[in-house]
C-alpha cells in the first residue's frame, strides 16, 4: 500500500512517526510519503517537506505568510497526484489538512484523520464539510466519539491517546535529570510563545519566594534563548531551567504550575499534582470567552469531565492563589490521594483497547482492506 501522510508541527511529527512504526509492522511492503519531520523521517517516511517550513502562529503571521502557504498548498496537491497513495492521512493540523481534505474528496483520494480538530472547543461550523470529505475519523480524546454521534451523526473510532505510550516508554528508557541542589523539584512550564511567558512566568515567579525549601526549574521552550528566561529569573537563586528535558524534569517532580494545553495531560500522565494557569490580555481573553464553547481549559478536567486539576484563569491567577494552591498539592494527603486516583481513572480512560498507535495502523489498514 501506499500512504501520503500530512503532519504540522512537532506533536503530529511524534504522533506520525509511531504510527508508521506501527504500519510498517503490519504492511511491511508500505512505501511512505510524508509531510512531517525528523522523527517521521527516522521511522522510514520519505519526507517532503519539513513542519519548520509550514508552522506560522498568529494572524499577523499567517497573513504575512499568506503567499507561502498557498505555494505549499499547491506544491502538496501536485505532490499526491504525482505519488497516486492509496490513503492519504491527514494529522491533526487542521488549517492546512482540512483544505487538503476538501480537495482530495474531489480527487477520489481515500481521506483518513488521525486526530481530530478541537471543532467541539470552537470553529464547530467545520464539521459538515469534514463528514461529507473524510472517509474514516480516527479520534483520540474519548468524549469526541460521543459528541460526534450524538451531535452531527457521525460514526468515528476512539483509539485512545497516543501520549500514554510515548510517556510509558520514557519511564522505561530515561535517564534521571541531574540537578544542582539536594531539594525536592517543582516544575514551571509557562508555555512556548514569548508572550505568553512573559505574561505567566513572573506571577509563577512571585510564589517561589514562599517555598525556600523546594528548587523550581523551568522547561525552556525549544525556540528560545535561556537569556530570555534570565530577565525574568536573576533575582530567584533556587530558581533554574533546562531545554529539552521537560519530561525528564516531570519525572523527579514534587508538583507542577502549567499553563493551559497538552502540558497539563503530560504532567498528569507523569503523575505530577499540577496547577493549571492561563492568563492573556484581556481583549483576547473576552475574545476567547466568547468564541470558545467548553467548561474547562485544561484537558484533563475536559476528558475526565469534573474538575481535577485547579485552574487559575486570568484574575484568579495571581501569587496568592499560587501560594495557596500549591501549599496543598504538597502537603495535603487527602488532595494528593485523589488526584493519584482521578490520574488512574485518566490514564485507564486513555489506554482503552491498549497501543493508541497501533489500534490506529490496524484501523487503518483495515478500514482500506
Amino acid at each position: 500500500m501506499k500512504y501520503y501522510i500530512i503532519a504540522g508541527e512537532a506533536s503530529g511529527d511524534l504522533h506520525g512517526s509511531n504510527l508508521i512504526k506501527e504500519l510498517k509492522k503490519i504492511d511491511a511492503s508500505a512505501s511512505i510519503r510524508c509531510w512531517g519531520g525528523d522523527l517521521m523521517q527516522q521511522a522510514g517516511g520519505d519526507l517532503v517537506k519539513h513542519y519548520r517550513d509550514l508552522a506560522f502562529m498568529g494572524f499577523v503571521e499567517v497573513v504575512s505568510n499568506l503567499k507561502t502557504i498557498f505555494a505549499n498548498l499547491k506544491f502538496c496537491k501536485e505532490d499526491i497526484l504525482q505519488f497516486k497513495p492509496d490513503a492519504l492521512i491527514l494529522i491533526d493540523y487542521p488549517g492546512f489538512n482540512l483544505r487538503i481534505a476538501k480537495w482530495a474528496k474531489k480527487q477520489n483520494l481515500r481521506i483518513i484523520f488521525y486526530i481530530s480538530p478541537q471543532v467541539w472547543a470552537w470553529k464547530e461550523n467545520r464539521v459538515k464539510m469534514m463528514k461529507e470529505c473524510i472517509d474514516k475519523m480516527l479520534v483520540i480524546l474519548p468524549f469526541e466519539k460521543e459528541y460526534y454521534k450524538n451531535k452531527w451523526n457521525w460514526e468515528v473510532e476512539y483509539v485512545g491517546h497516543p501520549l500514554v505510550e510515548v510517556i510509558d516508554q520514557f519511564k522505561v528508557e530515561s535517564l534521571k535529570l541531574k540537578t544542582q541542589e539536594n531539594l525536592p523539584t517543582i516544575a514551571l512550564l509557562p508555555g512556548s510563545r514569548k508572550q505568553e511567558i512573559a505574561k505567566k512566568l513572573p506571577i509563577m515567579l512571585e510564589a517561589v519566594q514562599s517555598f525556600p525549601d523546594y528548587q523550581f526549574v523551568i522547561a525552556q521552550a525549544p525556540s528560545l534563548d535561556e537569556s530570555f528566561y534570565k530577565t525574568f529569573t536573576d533575582p530567584y537563586p533556587n530558581v533554574s531551567s533546562v531545554k529539552n528535558k521537560t519530561y525528564a524534569l516531570l519525572m523527579k517532580s514534587k508538583a507542577a504550575l502549567v499553563t493551559s494545553g497538552t502540558a497539563t495531560l503530560e504532567t498528569a500522565l507523569f503523575g505530577v499534582p499540577e496547577v493549571v494557569c492561563y492568563k492573556g490580555s484581556q481583549v483576547s481573553y473576552q475574545i476567547a470567552k466568547r468564541l470558545i464553547k467548553v467548561k474547562y481549559i485544561s484537558l484533563v478536567n475536559l476528558i475526565m469531565d469534573k474538575l481535577v486539576v485547579h485552574e487559575l484563569i486570568q484574575n484568579e491567577l495571581t501569587p496568592v492563589n499560587l501560594v495557596k494552591e500549591l501549599q496543598q498539592l504538597l502537603t495535603d494527603p487527602v488532595r494528593i490521594n485523589e488526584l493519584k486516583k482521578d490520574y488512574a481513572d485518566l490514564k485507564r480512560l486513555l489506554s482503552e483497547g491498549g497501543n493508541a498507535s497501533a489500534k490506529a495502523a490496524k484501523s487503518i489498514v483495515g478500514f482500506l482492506n
